[in-house]
């Protein structure tokens, strides 16, 4: 059986790892948006969301 490392902090967490990399990439991929105002608002959501990813985890873990 296959030991599983320790896990001292939410970083530590695979599924962390995954969703704050993911939110770096849509953050790269959002800064080649045009300059609209209707790309700035849906530019401002996909960031929300996907940073609100990583810092849901991070809460969670917190609280355990």
């Amino acid at each position: 059986m296959e030991k599983l490392s320790e896990v001292n902090s939410y970083r530590d967490l695979i599924v962390w790892q995954k969703a704050h990399k993911l939110a770096k990439s849509t953050l790269g991929l959002a800064a080649k948006f045009p300059r609209t105002d209707e790309a700035r608002i849906v530019k401002r959501q996909l960031v929300r969301a996907a940073t609100s990813v990583p810092a849901n985890i991070a809460e969670g873990y917190g609280g355990h």
